[in-house]
């Protein structure tokens, strides 16, 4: 067998090179700055990486009708909702930038309306391996349906919202330490309010600024527990004010609290503390609140999780309400079950009560809601959702309804 390779061998080393004869002098393999003859290609056309765009790019389109059954009346609405979202993501900075429209057509008018829009850029960076800076700039303007839960009976046409802000931030970490610093400007307007009786009630007093600054220390106690402190100051300028006392007001707060997390399964947090709000003029009373805030959510697996919130409010009363201050108490509770990759479910409940300083009126209410996602293919799902909302207050009495919607989403 040995003899008859023995005549190829040459003929095969040969092949390897493109001259010589194949001996260790002859072979242009070894020649300085040669070898390897063709390791790449000739030329850098093709090896470059492929060219990503700035911006992740989704959007999705929904179609949903409504039914609502009141203490008064039933109504049915049409509602498109489009919606836009882009981010970018480097090795230092986020930026998200998403926006959403809501029109709306009623049963009884061929008119369409937007019924919301809005409209929202945050941003983070980080300054060092310490140190982040985050920013939120958000517009949002709503009109609902003289049908939505909650409105009172006698509102005909409720008002236009806008409401507008900058907020920002700082963190930096010292050690189990760590700092934040906020700050926010807020405007806030309001159209008027029109009635059935054909009344309207022009709502420019209710408009205003908000300003707010924030003071946040915490402390990793444990890999697991964190214990912080939190304060708050902030301003209230209302422009037009005629014929009423001045509203300016000064805000401040203090909290603390702790804070839990046990991997990605639980998370948990409550503070507690207290809030002042005190009036410019003589004519208002300082209001002062107990401030009550708690937070968990838990999720044993991929298919479950629960979240349950506890909430506290006090911030100027608004349009269509008396008094100075409302001061409100909110409690929340959430479930989400995923059957299976085409199907989830989900039910939620919630609580509140409110009072409003410089009056004696006062609002208690509930809701129970249920629904259901159907995810037909990667690009369109179907949902169905119930609420029930039930409110009380003496203002305007005992109201409930009944809501059922069915809606479908395309999606990017």
């Amino acid at each position: 067998m040995l003899g008859l390779l023995l005549p190829v061998l040459p003929v095969l080393a040969a092949s390897d090179h493109s001259s010589g004869d194949g001996s260790d002098a002859s072979n242009e393999r070894l020649l300085p700055n040669v070898y390897p003859a063709e390791p790449t290609l000739p030329s850098s056309a093709g090896v470059g990486e492929p060219p990503h765009p700035f911006f992740n790019v989704d959007w999705a389109t929904s179609l949903r009708g409504t039914y609502t059954k009141s203490s008064e009346e039933e109504s049915f609405d049409t509602r498109l909702v489009p919606s836009l979202a882009l981010e970018h993501e480097g090795s230092r900075s986020t930026l998200n930038l998403s926006g959403e429209l809501a029109l709306i057509r009623p049963s009884n008018t061929d008119a369409v309306d937007v019924s919301g829009l809005r409209l929202e850029l945050e941003g983070g960076y980080a300054l060092d391996s310490v140190t982040a800076a985050t920013g939120t700039a958000e517009l949002n303007y709503a009109q609902e349906p003289a049908s939505t839960p909650g409105l009172a009976n006698d509102v005909a046409t409720p008002p236009e919202t806008l409401l507008g802000s900058v907020k920002g931030g700082v963190t930096r970490q010292f050690g189990k330490f760590n700092v934040g610093v906020t700050g926010a400007v807020a405007r806030s307007l309001y159209g008027p309010t029109e009635l059935v009786d054909g009344t309207i009630e022009d709502n420019a007093n209710d408009n205003h600024w908000a300003l707010d600054g924030g003071l946040r220390v915490g402390f990793q106690a444990t890999p697991i527990f964190e214990v912080f402190g939190q304060g708050n100051l902030g301003r209230d300028l209302f422009g037009q004010q005629e014929g009423i006392p001045t509203r300016d007001a000064t805000d401040s707060s203090i909290s603390v609290g702790v804070v839990g997390r046990w991997n990605d399964v639980l998370e948990a947090s409550a503070s507690t503390g207290m809030a002042w709000r005190r009036f410019d003029g003589d004519s208002a009373e300082a209001v002062s609140a107990q401030l009550f805030e708690a937070g968990v959510t838990y999720r044993p697996n991929s298919t479950w999780r629960f979240t349950g919130a506890l909430n506290t409010d006090v911030q100027p009363s608004g349009p269509d309400t008396s008094g100075t201050t409302r001061v409100q108490y909110t409690a929340s509770a959430d479930v989400g079950y995923t059957v299976n990759s085409w199907l989830a479910l989900r039910a939620l409940a919630d609580w509140h009560t409110a009072r409003f300083e410089g009056s004696a009126d006062t609002e208690t209410g509930y809701g129970l809601g249920a629904g259901a996602d159907y995810q037909v293919n990667a690009h369109t799902a179907i949902s169905a959702d119930y609420g029930y909302a039930k409110t009380d207050s003496t203002a305007d009495g005992l109201e409930q309804s009944h809501q059922v919607s069915l809606g479908v989403t395309l999606r990017r």
